[in-house]
């Protein structure tokens, strides 16, 4: 949680209220990569914060950004499991980037370009999908998306190396070039 925040906690009802305030947003996106539905996401991770809720605080305070996507991930699986379906990522999802004051040449152009992001994430694996979308959606560090996942911060490092390799590999060159970092 937020640096201070800890100190600030003095119940259960706090320490569950203040990881809703942090996590809730970032746990509604993840589940939404899963179940490509919001309402469904939005379902999903009010169960996660009821398990919350039924935990020891101390058990889980210690890793719990971790322990939050794991539980809103095994619960989106067995969403999945139970209607036996599996769906696509939603472009939606790709398309946070705010508008801002585009113009509607700009916006078509962005559209576009996260549309090709999009269909090229879909041509990944599912693991390495999954990783990136931890990585750079979620801002997980290798250590919580291998407690996430139960993969080894080895595998999540290997799968992130190829991962993007292949969806450079997948992207017009333009696109990757306004990607990487520029040095001086």
């Amino acid at each position: 949680m937020a640096e201070g925040t800890e100190e600030m906690i003095t119940t259960r009802e706090d320490f569950v209220k203040a990881a809703l305030n942090e996590f809730e947003s970032p746990l509604i996106g993840y589940a939404t990569t899963f179940l490509h539905d919001v309402e469904r996401a939005r379902d999903v991770v009010q169960d996660t914060f009821i398990r919350l809720y039924q935990q020891d605080v101390d058990k889980v305070k210690g890793g719990l950004k971790a322990w939050l996507f794991t539980v809103c991930r095994n619960r989106a699986l067995d969403v999945i499991r139970k209607e036996r379906r599996i769906t696509n990522l939603e472009e939606e999802q790709m398309a946070r980037v705010p508008s801002g004051r585009r113009t509607p040449s700009e916006r078509a152009d962005l559209e576009e370009r996260v549309g090709q992001v999009h269909e090229a994430l879909n041509r990944l694996s599912e693991n390495q999908r999954e990783v990136i979308l931890l990585k750079f959606e979620q801002g997980l560090s290798y250590e919580e998306i291998s407690e996430v996942t139960g993969l080894s911060s080895g595998n999540v490092g290997f799968l992130l190396h190829t991962g993007l390799k292949r969806l450079r590999s997948f992207l017009p060159d333009d696109l990757v070039q306004n990607l990487t970092p520029q040095t001086a």
